[in-house]
């Protein structure tokens, strides 16, 4: 099919402009994809300038009408998925990858509200705004308490010195962090264990080293690990609908 416009003298007549079409096409686009309006003035257009000697047939104005109709139909429904998706966000712990400058900036906290501006949707998260479609992670709620707690277990540690120079004058500071952990639930001691390594492995030395130098003469100087039955399988895993009914806690 071939299109051609009237010309006169060298300029386009009819008042048909280009540019200006193109232009005007050009702000009915959304995120790359060719808007209503724009598209049938494309339509109108191919009509009114089709070769009278080569002229489109309807069954390829009908095709490409059904065409579009499609694909504003998919585009409808994932706006309708895309704003429920938003609003049950409410409420969740959330992560959103923001590029500031060029790099990429992690903000983490519980989404208060959504708004809807055009086609894009904007997340409340400690009175800021940000674009939906930075969102990077949903985060289980039960797992974001335990980076949590994991990261004050590791600066209670911190504050303890190598294991072969505790003294008895430690056994109060480390008699507190015992008591801290062993009313941890198994998730959290388990969230400990796997991702603060290095600071579970020095609390363990700890208390080996401290048990060496005073015996201990009740429970509450012994560290222990809570059953794991009914409890998540794997400490960390942040997507939603990871957690478990918890079963009885048990210290051994």
């Amino acid at each position: 099919m071939a299109i051609t416009v009237p010309v006169k003298d060298g300029e386009i007549v009819n008042g048909y402009d280009p540019a200006k079409e193109a232009e005007e096409a050009k702000k009915e686009r959304s995120g790359g994809a060719l808007g209503k309006e724009a598209f049938l003035q494309l339509l109108v257009a191919q009509m009114k300038y089709q070769d009278p000697l080569e002229p489109t047939s309807n069954t390829e104005y009908i095709s490409q009408l059904a065409t579009f109709s499609s694909l504003e139909e998919m585009q409808n429904m994932r706006a309708s998925l895309e704003s429920s998706q938003a609003a049950n966000l409410v409420g969740k712990t959330v992560i959103m990858g923001v590029e500031i400058n060029g790099i990429k900036n992690y903000v983490s906290g519980s989404v208060e509200q959504v708004r809807k501006e055009g086609n894009k949707i904007y997340l409340s998260i400690d009175g800021d705004w940000y674009n939906m479609d930075d969102l990077d992670t949903i985060v289980d709620d039960e797992y974001m308490e335990a980076t949590l707690i994991g990261e004050d277990f590791e600066k209670e540690i911190a504050k303890m010195p190598d294991p072969k120079n505790l003294t008895i004058e430690h056994k109060e500071h480390l008699q507190a962090i015992i008591g801290a952990y062993n009313s941890l639930t198994a998730y959290q001691q388990k969230y400990i264990e796997k991702y603060c390594k290095d600071a579970y492995n020095k609390f363990k030395a700890l208390v080996a080293k401290m048990n060496e130098l005073s015996p201990p003469t009740d429970d509450k100087d012994d560290v222990g690990d809570k059953d794991d039955a009914g409890d998540k399988d794997e400490a960390g895993d942040s997507t939603e609908g990871s957690g478990g009914t918890q079963g009885t806690e048990t210290t051994n």
